[in-house]
């Protein structure tokens, strides 16, 4: 869906490209995290991508097509865009700012109406609660929510996000990108998320591109990345914790064994991350928990051991 061919961009009066001769190929309804050091120039060639800013040299093709060869404004109509300060118009209902982009491109009134409660429906907001509102009457993570169904209202085919959570506090944040997993196993969007995160990198990235100086120093699955870091930059970046983060990836139901738990342990969802699982382990200081479905049935017991052999 998306390839970067040699792209280099060079702002006038710089001596150091921003981004230098990067190459990258993102297949169809794949989420791409962007992530490394302020300046590494992870952000620029987002937006290279719709033509925020166009490359000094190479090429940007989306599904197959040069996107200097087409009109900018027209790309961005076909591009979804959420970004960390939201941007959604104040002086507009939250109806009329997730219908900004059909009513661009000619939808018709019924249209447009089913697909706003669709996309309310869908980021987990109630219309009738929603559809007159003004953003200045939502809470961050409402907005947040809207500027998400305002990216997703023409159904484009790609979806850039640049820093989309990064103003929620942690535990909003960490809410919206479990939801956000979720819409985007519903709706199958090619993402290109830029973030400082590794937690919401490796969270909601099916490949994560480690960036430095404008190059992509590793591309691979976030177990890969976490396991087998490419070099010493990438294992610096990563951090030492990285063996903790690595799993977040994997869930109870992963290591988890059909023998049943001994009695009056404590209990975890079998979709729970192994992460969390081993936090409330050492919290309960012990080696064994039960591992119940999302009905609250006992299907088996989930070991410390388990969890660190995985």
């Amino acid at each position: 869906m998306i390839t970067l061919e040699h792209v280099t961009k060079q702002y006038p009066g710089t001596e150091v490209a921003a981004v230098d001769d990067l190459s990258l190929h993102i297949p169809e309804g794949m989420t791409v995290a962007l992530i490394g050091p302020s300046g590494c120039g992870k952000t620029t060639t987002m937006r290279m991508i719709n033509r925020l800013v166009d490359p000094t040299s190479g090429k940007v093709l989306v599904n197959g097509e040069d996107v200097t060869q087409v009109d900018p404004v027209l790309l961005r109509r076909h591009i979804g865009y959420v970004i960390q300060q939201v941007g959604l118009f104040p002086h507009m209902t939250i109806a009329q700012n997730i219908a900004a982009v059909p009513k661009l491109l000619r939808w018709d009134k019924a249209r447009i109406a089913r697909r706003t409660e669709e996309l309310l429906h869908l980021v987990g907001l109630d219309p009738g609660q929603m559809l007159e509102r003004h953003p200045a009457q939502l809470s961050g993570g409402q907005r947040q929510r809207v500027g998400v169904a305002r990216a997703l209202a023409a159904d484009p085919p790609v979806l850039l996000m640049d820093e989309p959570f990064g103003a929620l506090d942690p535990i909003a944040r960490s809410l919206l990108q479990a939801e956000f997993r979720q819409i985007l196993r519903r709706v199958r969007k090619t993402v290109v998320l830029v973030t400082h995160d590794l937690d919401e990198a490796t969270r909601l990235g099916d490949r994560i591109a480690i960036m430095k100086s404008g190059r992509i120093v590793q591309y691979d699955t976030p177990n890969v990345v976490l396991s087998h870091p490419a070099d010493a930059f990438v294992e610096h970046f990563v951090g030492v914790d990285r063996a903790l983060v690595r799993l977040s990836l994997f869930t109870a139901g992963d290591a988890m064994t059909a023998e049943l738990p001994p009695r009056k342990t404590g209990v975890v969802g079998i979709d729970s991350n192994l992460r969390d699982a081993l936090a409330l382990m050492v919290a309960a200081n012990s080696d064994v928990l039960g591992v119940v479905d999302e009905f609250g049935a006992l299907k088996g017991r989930l070991t410390r051991e388990a969890i660190f052999s995985i």
